[in-house]
């Protein structure tokens, strides 16, 4: 069947080249780096060939012609690297020219492509590089690359030609960015398959030109970009899918028979299956649980913290086939969907209904029915009908059972009554509280003397953890320190205390959210003059801004263009209560502005009490989304500055005559 497809395509539609002339022209009338100052080189055209045959294997034949415009960018094409999974993909470097500035053409020698295991971290699953060396290159000459696949991106099965037919045989999906990160002419993005394969296809966040051809047997589409510029980026923005130019096309026809599809095909391969040492250790952690909550509670927490996230190839059971619990119960190992699956194995063993599901943790998946997925979950459904999300990769040490840093997410069930396309609620503010409260004394030579406690829950509670979680128990006390000698070097700890609100190990974080306390002295921290004292208040001055991802945003922008997001929606209440040496009023405070929107709010100020010698500060923060559309940059920028201005602008008391 392959012997006769190629051949026959070109044939039909003459897609042996998609550029004519000469290439040494086109570099030519490219452009020199006067035409792009802030680019190290220039992609003149960019194309990819897609062949799809019934089953739903596919050829990949990619040809593109780089100019080098500076030194940087003739260093970043010193290499041709090409990424791989050789699990799911042939791929090759078949040709590559380089074309000199003076005139002279040198075809690269292919024997030279070197082969190597791809740089890994936690996952390690074989994807592979080939790598050629093409040298020294000069601003003005340019590189013409000629690139293979034979295959998908995603999955893991076994056997000859069968391990690059995607896993949902006979469909054809592509992602295709056409956002760059190098200023490019041209790109062109061509698939032929099948004239009875429907394909679904829709371009996002801008336009292309697109073109059709169809006869009896065979149908070809193809996608034009022209003159694409790089994506300027902003502070916190979201990813660059979600808002750059791209195209996604796919020959799945819903979502809904995905999620069917998914169910299957763990099913069939027993993935869930429960050995009697599993139901024993299921025995074992539920012995004394309270009820329905609990009994999930004590599963998923289980899983999260005991089994390590660290992915090795183990053959067929990879990409949307999870491994069976009995490997992972006996490995203690796996990545995302290995825990995930573990925890379904667990509950099923528990006697609850319980299935994975696939997410895209950090962007958002889109309508067409391409594989946007890099994350496994686990969905139970509890006595009331209703399922619930639990996420055990990314709650160790935390006191949810869902992640809400996953929050306005989208995510794909497999059930077997089929589920479409859904997204994660919002989560409350209140639900991730950060309190820091505090009680001082400035002594008449400017000595602030007390102390705070800080108290957290949710997110905000995981943030002020991992301080013990992250780290050498040893370092403990020392990374505490840290917080209040970053504001203040010349503090004097006199006490640090770390628990829990029932008085436990930092580590049993089931027991109740975190609790810190301090006991401090700054020596010279305030300025006491005869008629006045100036200071700025310690717990006004931005401590743990580990659980205040706010404080991480510049405000150097009045406004964004694209949306943005911080890691969670939370709530910070900051209070603190100031005993002076004498009798004052208050002259000058920060001037901060009250936001009072429904998404985001902020209220601060500082405030003499009736005694005259004893003033208040408070602050409190709400911001009710992780993810923000850019109309909400005002409300959201507006609270950053006053956060910062009341941690960096003078307190200015007048000393009232005795």
């Amino acid at each position: 069947m392959r012997k006769f497809w190629l051949p026959l395509l070109g044939v039909l539609f003459g897609l042996t080249r998609l550029w004519a002339g000469p290439v040494e022209d086109l570099v030519k009338k490219a452009g020199t780096a006067a035409d792009f100052p802030d680019n190290g080189k220039l992609v003149i055209f960019d194309s990819t060939r897609v062949e799809v045959q019934e089953s739903g294997l596919s050829f990949f034949f990619t040809h593109s012609l780089y100019k080098i415009l500076t030194p940087a960018g003739a260093l970043d094409l010193a290499v041709v690297k090409y990424d791989y999974d050789p699990q799911t993909a042939l791929s090759e470097i078949r040709k590559v020219v380089i074309y000199r500035k003076e005139g002279s053409m040198e075809v690269l020698d292919m024997t030279k492509v070197l082969d190597y295991p791809a740089p890994a971290r936690a996952i390690y699953w074989g994807a592979r590089e080939k790598m050629l060396a093409v040298g020294r290159l000069e601003p003005g000459d340019a590189v013409e690359v000629f690139l293979f696949k034979k295959g998908f991106t995603y999955a893991l099965l076994e056997g000859d030609d069968e391990n690059y037919i995607p896993p949902m045989r006979g469909n054809f999906y592509d992602i295709v960015p056409f956002w760059t990160e190098d200023p490019m002419l041209e790109k062109v993005y061509q698939v032929s398959l099948p004239a009875d394969k429907k394909l679904n296809y829709k371009v996002y966040n801008g336009e292309l030109v697109y073109t059709e051809e169809k006869n009896k047997d065979q149908q070809r589409f193809t996608w034009t970009g022209k003159s694409l510029m790089p994506m300027k980026t902003e502070s916190g923005m979201v990813a660059k899918s979600d808002v750059g130019l791209k195209l996604l096309l796919s020959t799945s026809p819903d979502w809904q028979s995905k999620s069917v599809w998914f169910y299957g095909v763990n099913e069939d391969f027993g993935s869930f299956t429960f050995s009697p040492e599993i139901k024993a250790k299921v025995d074992e952690i539920l012995k004394g649980a309270l009820d329905e909550l609990d009994s999930i509670s004590r599963l998923t927490h289980w899983c999260g913290d005991e089994i390590r996230y660290s992915g090795i190839s183990m053959g067929k059971g990879e990409g949307y086939t999870l491994h069976k619990g009995d490997m992972t119960f006996t490995d203690r190992a796996g990545v995302c969907k290995d825990k995930a699956g573990m925890l379904i194995t667990m509950l099923r063993a528990a006697g609850f209904r319980s299935y994975p599901a696939m997410t895209m943790a950090g962007s958002r998946i889109d309508r067409i029915v391409a594989d946007q997925f890099n994350h496994c979950v686990t969905i139970v459904q509890r006595r009331n009908g209703q399922y619930q999300l639990l996420d055990p990769t990314w709650v160790p040490f935390t006191r949810e059972l869902w992640s809400s840093a996953e929050q306005q997410q989208n995510y794909l069930m497999g059930v077997p009554e089929g589920a479409d396309l859904m997204e994660t609620p919002l989560s409350p503010p209140e639900a991730h509280y950060l309190r820091i409260e505090g009680n001082s004394q400035i002594l008449p030579d400017g000595t602030l003397m007390g102390g705070f406690r800080v108290t957290a829950e949710g997110q905000s509670d995981a943030a002020i953890r991992r301080i013990f979680t992250g780290g050498y128990k040893a370092r403990w006390k020392q990374q505490l320190e840290k917080e209040l000698l970053r504001i203040s070097p010349a503090a004097i700890i006199n006490m640090v205390n770390y628990a829990d609100n029932t008085k436990q190990d930092p580590y049993n974080y089931v027991a109740g959210p975190i609790l810190l306390e301090f006991q401090y002295t700054i020596p010279g921290f305030a300025l006491v003059t005869g008629k006045e004292i100036i200071f700025t208040s310690l717990i006004a001055s931005n401590l743990f801004k580990s659980a205040q991802g706010q404080l991480n945003f510049s405000t150097n922008s009045k406004e964004k263009k694209f949306p943005f997001r911080d890691r969670c929606s939370r709530e910070v209440e900051i209070t603190e209560t100031i005993n002076l040496p004498y009798p004052c009023h208050l002259t000058v405070q920060p001037a901060v502005q009250p936001v009072s929107g429904t998404i985001c709010s902020y209220s601060g100020k500082y405030e003499m009490t009736d005694r005259k010698d004893v003033i208040k500060m408070n602050q409190k923060i709400v911001l009710g989304k992780r993810v923000y559309e850019p109309a909400d940059w005002t409300d959201f920028r507006q609270i950053v500055e006053n956060q910062n201005k009341m941690a960096e602008q003078k307190v200015i008391l007048a000393i009232d005559k005795k």
